[in-house]
């Protein structure tokens, strides 16, 4: 069969099955079964495909239809400019926790720490942009450690972050100049609203905390500025109806310049704030 009409066939069948994007999910799947950069997909579309890459690429497309993240299938996100790998084990990482990303890069930091670190996608990609600095991310799955830590040595921060087991700052020793976390924040009456590829196939501790979706920040803001230097800041991902909460639960715990900010889609999406200088 040639390359094209293997793409054609796949495309109506994930089209079928109820895929949005299924045309770019297909193309997607046959560049990863034929070992290639996606954008080299179009040289290779009048090739004949050999069985091995016809099957593989027929796997590829079952587990799709079966509503299984391409993510996850191929086994990595691409994810502030790099790739990470992604597993069951691990929250698939989102565009919009690059605004959280951005937002932290915008002054200074020598020490950081993520909390619900997952892949480790915002500590590894805030340390490859701050070449002197140094981080922690921490989490209550050890897969989920396993896969920031080898996602760490992959992208070359290895000598520079450390990764542990701590329920959220149970664990957590030391003074830190900023706080980042994108907490499990779905309330539990959202999840069965949320798309199969979500509710079916990434870890339910990443995505709901229960009742209202607020517990994280809840503990989070309360214990944050014992671990932050004076004037350290903290930054949250959060859902797009929690922003008016979390920035009072943040004034309330006494930080200051309390900011909510949007995403592309103009719906709120991350908190900041900054601890006094005066701790006391």
């Amino acid at each position: 069969m040639i390359a094209q009409a293997a793409l054609v066939a796949a495309t109506r069948r994930l089209a079928g099955a109820g895929i949005e994007g299924a045309a770019g999910d297909a193309r997607r799947l046959l560049a990863h079964a034929l070992g290639l950069a996606p954008e080299r997909l179009t040289l290779a579309l009048q090739d004949p495909l050999s069985e091995a890459a016809q099957a593989t690429f027929e796997a590829l497309i079952a587990a799709r239809a079966a509503r299984q993240p391409v993510a996850q299938i191929v086994g990595e996100r691409l994810f502030w400019g790099a790739p990470f790998r992604v597993t069951r084990d691990t929250l698939d990482p989102r565009p919009e926790t690059e605004i959280l990303v951005a937002a932290a890069l915008e002054a200074p930091f020598a020490r950081v720490l993520d909390l619900g670190t997952g892949t480790g996608c915002i500590l590894i990609s805030l340390l490859r942009e701050r070449a002197e600095a140094t981080g922690l991310g921490v989490d209550l799955s050890p897969a989920a450690l396993e896969v920031a830590a080898e996602n760490a040595a992959a992208l070359g921060v290895a000598a520079r972050s450390e990764f542990a087991v701590s329920d959220w700052f149970s664990g957590v020793a030391g003074l830190f100049d900023l706080i980042v976390s994108n907490p499990p924040y779905i309330a539990e009456a959202e999840m069965a609203g949320l798309s199969p590829e979500v509710r079916g196939w990434e870890p339910e501790g990443a995505l709901t905390p229960g009742g209202d979706g607020l517990a994280p920040y809840r503990v989070i803001a309360a214990e944050a500025r014992a671990h932050l230097v004076p004037g350290g800041r903290i930054g949250f991902e959060i859902g797009p109806t929690q922003g008016a909460a979390v920035a009072g639960m943040l004034r309330a715990a006494g930080f200051e310049a309390v900011e909510i900010r949007p995403d592309l889609d103009g719906r709120d999406r991350t908190v900041l704030a900054r601890a006094p200088l005066d701790h006391a």
